[in-house]
């Protein structure tokens, strides 16, 4: 009679959890979605928070499948949604991608959608949380290491050092029409320490240009850092003059004299 009340008592259990994953998720209701930072490439760059919430996914939604092996962490049985540009299969829109979350933010338990580096840095993190809150899904979200960071140290570069720059500047490097204004490349090359650009590899010329016109001078250090953190990576440097030649991407650029800098023996294929 025991093990019969025990397997009664399991079903009503699995029954339970089955209808609260089902349920839509009311305004002000338990997390569902987590934007969760996946780090600059390298799973074990993962914070420990990331990684928990990966294993315990019901569904995980990713931009591209170069993010496999973190996906990998996700228990066999998860919904995997690529939204991203991948064989046989063109990228979804934002809109089209905020509309998924909510679907499933309101139907499922545990959606982790992965976001490269930070969710709030050089990504779409905020369109995507704006989105869900908007329509009453709650959401958290998990900081990651941002490439921003993770690129220069990588490459044996530091962002800050006394003697040579007290100043970090982080700047998106896309010629993107939703920007709220673009980049004031002039006034960044008058401002001085160190300058990174993210996402900036098709427009380098240009902004290396803009950065001279402002007052950046030519022979200032620049470094390319191409995959960082990942067996792939390369890392290239020269000048706003002599610029590194074309790396594939993701490319994170880092400019002024600490570009100059390789203070570390990890990194891998460094020119």
């Amino acid at each position: 009679a025991s093990d019969f009340a025990s397997r009664h008592a399991a079903r009503r259990h699995a029954a339970r959890r089955h209808a609260a994953r089902s349920r839509p998720v009311a305004r002000g209701g338990r997390v569902t979605v987590h934007l969760v930072g996946a780090g600059p490439g390298d799973p074990s760059l993962l914070t420990v928070a990331a990684a928990e919430l990966i294993r315990r996914a019901r569904v995980v939604v990713y931009d591209r499948p170069s993010m496999d092996a973190i996906v990998a962490l996700a228990p066999a049985d998860a919904e995997r949604h690529v939204v991203g540009l991948a064989p046989g299969q063109r990228a979804l829109s934002q809109p089209e991608v905020n509309a998924l979350l909510v679907e499933l933010g309101r139907t499922h338990d545990e959606v982790v959608r992965l976001k490269s580096g930070d969710p709030f840095v050089a990504s779409r993190g905020g369109e995507e949380a704006l989105a869900l809150q908007t329509a009453g899904v709650p959401v958290n979200v998990i900081p990651g290491v941002s490439s921003a960071l993770a690129a220069p140290a990588a490459a044996g570069i530091p962002l800050m050092m006394r003697q040579s720059s007290v100043t970090a500047t982080f700047v998106s490097g896309d010629d993107d029409d939703e920007h709220a204004e673009p980049p004031d490349w002039h006034a960044l090359g008058a401002l001085g320490g160190t300058l990174v650009i993210l996402t900036g590899r098709a427009r380098i010329r240009r902004i290396a240009a803009k950065l001279i016109e402002g007052g950046r001078a030519p022979d200032t250090p620049i470094a390319a850092i191409s995959a960082a953190s990942r067996d792939r990576q390369r890392i290239l440097r020269g000048t706003l003059t002599d610029l590194p030649a074309p790396l594939p991407p993701p490319v994170t650029f880092v400019v002024g004299h600490a570009a100059a800098l390789e203070l570390t023996c990890t990194s891998p294929k460094a020119s």
